[in-house]
């Protein structure tokens, strides 16, 4: 599924992360920034121990925060640590769109053109994948219709397609098949999502 919006896109695709190229992935972090298991585990297996150790320095940060760190051996150049949980591991849809806010608005100061998003909150924060799509949607659309942002594009990278259906995307994305109001949506899923 991809969406335009003015000069951005945004998409859903399914994959590893930690293979995209782009100017930054983002790793769904706890406050303290250490990277344990899932999504961060990866980005930390494939892209080097430099990246937790130049994010460990850091924080810790507060929920709702993000920082900055090199992309290591990664295809990225860069990752983006977004704290979607404390050290006691929860979260909601409140913090996961904080979080992908915070992201966005570094993304914007570092003038990153290309982003690739996990599903926050969906693994080690057992918040259901429709919850975590609808938060993080709606953070992103909002972002890049209020304009300004030097982000083209925007792809959240899934290693399983498990609540992202095609009713989701449309159902948060209906009033953009109107070009009037700034989008529009195509399918380019290979899946056919």
């Amino acid at each position: 599924m991809k969406l335009k919006i003015g000069d951005s896109s945004v998409s859903i695709e399914r994959g590893d992360i930690t293979e995209w190229e782009v100017d930054a992935i983002v790793n769904a972090a706890n406050s303290t920034l250490a990277m344990g298991a899932g999504v961060a585990g990866a980005i930390k297996r494939k892209g080097g121990v430099i990246i937790e150790e130049e994010a460990m320095r850091q924080g810790p940060v507060e929920v709702g925060e993000a920082v900055l760190t090199t992309g290591g051996n990664l295809a990225a150049t860069h990752v983006i640590h977004a704290a979607v949980m404390g050290p006691d591991l929860k979260t909601d849809s409140e913090k996961i769109a904080a979080a992908t806010r915070a992201v966005l608005a570094l993304a914007a100061k570092r003038r990153i053109t290309s982003l690739a998003l996990p599903a926050l909150g969906t693994g080690v924060g057992h918040v259901p994948p429709v919850t975590s799509a609808e938060a993080m949607l709606n953070a992103v659309i909002g972002h890049l219709k209020a304009g300004g942002t030097p982000l083209k594009r925007v792809t959240f990278v899934l290693y399983a397609w498990v609540g992202y259906s095609k009713k989701i995307w449309r159902r948060r994305t209906k009033s953009w098949d109107n070009p009037s109001t700034g989008g529009s949506e195509t399918c380019s899923s290979p899946m056919g999502f």
